[in-house]
């Protein structure tokens, strides 16, 4: 359908368009700030979702690949007994490609955004400011999903922790700035590990030689193409050799360098996740940061983190990441326990939804922990669903505070009088969470245990706990703020406006459909989720 047209960048940099447009209004028009923003929002969206049903499922290649030649550095020459090599260059190029992962991962983002957009009505100062990083922000996000070169991913990575920063410290609570400080200083020291691991990367496994007549010229690609090849082709011996084996490559990748990266990029996206115990940060922007903001970083930037580790951590270092497979599923029971334990404690309903991210992610890393099909498709399943549905809880949570000024369950109960409509949604996400069938929470659930069963079968019994501590703290926090004796103060608060109406209607809508017809996600990634199974459990056939 799109034949030539760059759709994966017109994607990615449609939201300018609509920063353009707020530059041009006035920052006292709220209306009209808003409504541009929102229009911009719905411009990818659009775009996004003929991109999904247009994406082929029959393969497990990369489409509507997008590569121009960017940047090429001159590196100095200073071995002087490299006689035949004439350059050095560091080579990164512009390459934009997605597959059966990353098309989920780009279309949750659209949605998710254009949701959070609507939700952000709340907003009351600073419109343009907001909405400028609002969209460079996305920006950022779907460029992470769709990055194939190691240099370009970090600078759309690092994109989104300068708006979110701002996001979050300008417009949350009164927290803000403290919140705002401990995203940063985590998230910048996790890019900063992994920054470190991709420039090891290159200068060892990105490696590659080009010949122009008698002229041989040595670069060092950031292209995930060419490392992929190098890491697991015989052909590209000299990647894992020795100076002494092979003078010229003055860097090589050991067996104990692999385990070095493999566990740096673990810990580096393992902040973004996040695993326990780089969790502290995230409670702190769940519950200062506001609402709209809150739903794309629970409902997005917390997938990156998985996203990253299993591109990059995973894919890369298959043998080290398969070795690490009991400690991965430990990690992830860890998290499952551990969140659901504590937000059953928690008495502010935006700790509990908090903790339940944690306690949902470590669902991810049981699945991915599996390293075959059925655990993958659960893992990748739970980013989905756990994006749409924690996006409606803050959306929901959002609205709440908006008509009652807290979000502490024991000065909330019996909203359902008042506010039915809100109080059903909130039903209706809780009884997603924690996994009833016909919804997207239990597909999920289901198969990344039912991966992790057939290779650790106590891990996984021990992990399903969590399920049953789900169902009692979702319970507890939904009932107490839906049910019981009102305050009279609340009374005469006004149910859902049709600008929450609709968002709340739409991600709904979404966890419906997965729940009930799972095959509208399954089968776009069934072969990217295929050839990832394979990549790994045969990788000691090819060479790695």
């Amino acid at each position: 359908m799109f034949g030539s047209w760059p759709i994966l960048s017109t994607i990615a940099f449609s939201p300018l368009l609509g920063i353009a447009a707020l530059l041009f209004i006035p920052k006292h028009k709220g209306r009209a700030l808003k409504t541009t923003a929102i229009i911009a929002t719905l411009i990818p969206l659009v775009l996004a979702a003929l991109l999904y049903a247009n994406f082929q499922h029959d393969t497990a290649d990369m489409q509507y690949k997008e590569d121009v030649n960017w940047i090429k550095v001159p590196l100095n020459k200073e071995v002087s007994e490299i006689k035949d090599v004439k350059e050095f260059y560091y080579e990164f190029n512009y390459t934009m490609a997605i597959d059966g992962l990353s098309l989920p991962l780009v279309f949750l983002t659209a949605l998710v955004t254009a949701m959070a957009a609507l939700a952000s009505v709340h907003i009351k100062k600073r419109w343009k400011a907001f909405y400028i990083w609002f969209l460079l922000l996305e920006i950022g996000m779907f460029g992470v999903f769709m990055a194939r070169d190691l240099f370009l991913f970090f600078l759309f990575f690092e994109l989104t922790l300068i708006p979110m920063f701002f996001l979050i410290g300008i417009w949350g609570y009164i927290e803000r700035e403290k919140a705002a400080n401990k995203f940063l200083i985590y998230n910048g020291i996790g890019s900063a590990i992994m920054l470190l691991a991709f420039f090891i990367i290159v200068n060892t496994a990105g490696f590659t030689t080009q010949t122009v007549g008698d002229a041989t010229s040595f670069f060092y690609s950031g292209s995930l193409e060419v490392i992929t090849k190098n890491l697991f082709q015989d052909t590209a011996a000299f990647v894992h050799a020795g100076p002494d084996v092979f003078p010229e490559n003055p860097f090589y990748m050991s067996g104990a360098m692999k385990w070095s990266l493999f566990i740096m990029l673990l810990i580096a996206f393992g902040i973004k996740l996040p695993i326990f115990p780089f969790h502290t940060w995230m409670l702190k922007v769940h519950t200062e940061a506001h609402p709209s903001v809150v739903m794309i970083h629970s409902g997005v930037l917390l997938k990156m983190g998985a996203y990253g580790l299993l591109s990059f951590g995973i894919m890369l270092f298959p043998e080290q990441a398969k070795a690490a497979a009991l400690a991965l599923a430990i990690l992830g029971v860890v998290n499952i326990l551990y969140g659901a334990v504590l937000a059953f404690r928690q008495t502010d309903f935006k700790l509990v939804l908090a903790y339940s991210s944690i306690s949902h992610m470590g669902i991810v890393l049981i699945g991915l922990a599996a390293f075959n099909d059925i655990g993958l498709k659960g893992a990748i399943f739970q980013l989905v669903s756990h994006g749409l549905i924690s996006a409606l809880m803050f959306l929901l949570v959002g609205s709440l505070y908006e008509r009652t000024e807290t979000t502490e369950m024991r000065k909330l109960g019996g909203l359902a009088t008042s506010l039915p409509f809100l109080c059903g949604f909130l039903m209706l996400a809780g009884m997603a969470s924690l996994g009833m069938p016909l919804l997207s929470g239990f597909i999920s659930e289901f198969l990344a245990f039912l991966g992790l069963f057939d290779s650790m079968p106590v891990v996984t019994v021990i992990g399903a706990l969590g399920i049953i501590f789900t169902a009692v703290y979702v319970l507890r926090g939904v009932l107490k703020v839906s049910y019981g004796p009102m305050p009279d103060s609340f009374k005469d608060i006004r149910d859902a406006r049709l600008i929450e109406a609709v968002p709340m209607i739409t991600l709904a809508a979404f966890i419906v459909l997965i729940g009930v017809y799972p095959a509208v996600l399954s089968e776009p990634m069934q072969q990217t989720v295929s050839g990832i199974g394979q990549w790994i459990n045969n990788i000691g056939k090819m060479g790695g």
